[in-house]
């Protein structure tokens, strides 16, 4: 979630070494600070616009809450649970987005972007997939 008004990041500061993302756009996790901040910065990329409609802490969970639209003119909705440990640092975020067509999209445009940098099995592939459902 990026913020115009200069507000922190809800959790990209405080990634503990070994952190874990988990998706709805991502066939298997993704382990590590940087990798999560790249895969942050290239989803970024891909919202033409993104408004911030919750966020709050029950204990050391956070959940974010959003609507975004894709450049692809999509629109998506996306729900983040951020878990802390004891020190406040970041162990695991899970990502889920919605509806299922803006969120094949988007894992697609991912694929594009990131694809190469994390392993063609991490993201859709359309190609791949169109064969396969031949």
């Amino acid at each position: 979630m990026s913020s115009s008004s200069g507000e922190k990041h809800p959790f990209l500061d405080d990634l503990a070494d070994d952190v874990e993302l988990r998706g709805t756009v991502l066939r298997r996790p993704v382990s590590g600070r940087d990798n999560i901040k790249r895969l942050v910065e290239a989803v970024g990329t891909l919202y033409a616009s993104q408004t911030p409609t919750f966020y709050g802490a029950i204990d050391q969970r956070h959940v974010l809450q959003y609507q975004a639209t894709l450049r692809t003119g999509l629109d998506l909705e996306a729900v983040g649970v951020i878990e802390r440990d004891e020190t406040g640092l970041v162990q695991r975020v899970t990502m889920t987005f919605a509806p299922l067509d803006a969120a094949v999209s988007l894992s697609a445009e991912l694929e594009g972007i990131v694809g190469e940098e994390f392993g063609g099995d991490l993201f859709y592939d359309a190609s791949v997939n169109e064969i396969a459902a031949s």
